[in-house]
């Protein structure tokens, strides 16, 4: 079920789906993702929860009015379970996304159970990302230290340049990459140039959790695809290193969307991870 809520003064597009243990998912790539890919990664768990999915604020469907700092999607995070009365909940969030899911645990602990995140980290691994997508330019020719600039820099000059970026950088996410079915996904994309600038020209040169990682004492499953270029291996070691009470899960067969490339073992593993950890209970 969708409907659009009013969340801190923002109209934002929220699925619903399931019921039972509740689960608010947070898509990645803010201007460019949106609640399709969390609803279709947890979709087969509605057997046994409330699904939660949404545009955030500039993304997708969603109003595009800002502020797109942290805080604010932090702040809407909170109001979506305050909207759906949800007392505790299951936090989950991939890429982008689980940076804000870290956030969110960091500064509302009395409201999560579990954490699960996937492919994602507790500081800006930018650099590294950028040589992982050169170190592959003699495949893809069109990766080059400009275009990198942009999308990490936050300088898309339009979502017209956005959309151009992307569609350069795109064979670097997959293991198995389909360029038919990405260019088919590339024309369904709403782009929001402002809103992936503001997150990566403002935010993430601030964006560093490890220090506060101790605060989150609940259960986290971590989850990261083996060739993941963006969010390296490193990082997903660094937050098991940090998270008193974590797992980590890497699949071998993935880049950046296990959810996607090894949907069934990944699913398989929170189901596993859920079960072990007392979701169920009480």
């Amino acid at each position: 079920m969708q409907t659009r809520i009013k969340i801190n003064d923002a109209e934002l597009l929220v699925n619903v789906e399931g019921s039972g243990v509740p689960i608010i998912a947070h898509h990645g790539a803010p201007g460019l993702s949106t609640h399709e890919e969390p609803k279709r990664a947890f979709g087969p768990l509605a057997d046994k929860h409330q699904i939660v999915t949404f545009d955030a604020r500039g993304s997708g469907a969603s109003e595009a009015k800002p502020p797109y700092t942290h805080e604010q999607w932090v702040a809407d995070i909170d109001a979506i379970r305050e909207h759906f009365g949800f007392e505790r909940f299951i936090m989950a969030g991939g890429s982008y996304g689980g940076f804000l899911s870290l956030e969110y645990a960091i500064r509302h602990p009395e409201r999560v159970t579990h954490v699960i995140l996937r492919d994602t980290a507790a500081r800006d691994y930018g650099e590294q990302a950028k040589a992982n997508a050169l170190a592959r330019a003699k495949e893809f020719p069109q990766i080059t230290e400009e275009v990198l600039d942009h999308v990490f820099d936050g300088t898309m000059r339009d979502n017209e340049h956005y959309r151009e970026c992307w569609e350069i950088i795109a064979p670097l996410y997959n293991v198995n990459y389909d360029p038919v079915a990405m260019a088919e996904r590339i024309k369904s994309i709403p782009f929001n140039y402002e809103t992936k600038n503001f997150a990566f020209a403002h935010n993430l040169p601030n964006y560093d959790v490890r220090d506060q990682l101790s605060k989150i004492t609940v259960p986290v499953l971590i989850t990261v695809g083996r060739h993941d270029w963006i969010t390296p291996v490193e990082a997903s070691e660094e937050l098991h290193a940090l998270l008193p009470n974590s797992e980590l899960a890497i699949f071998e067969n993935s880049g950046h969307s296990p959810q996607q490339e090894e949907a069934e073992l990944w699913i398989a593993t929170i189901r596993d991870f859920l079960e072990r950890h007392g979701a169920y209970q009480g």
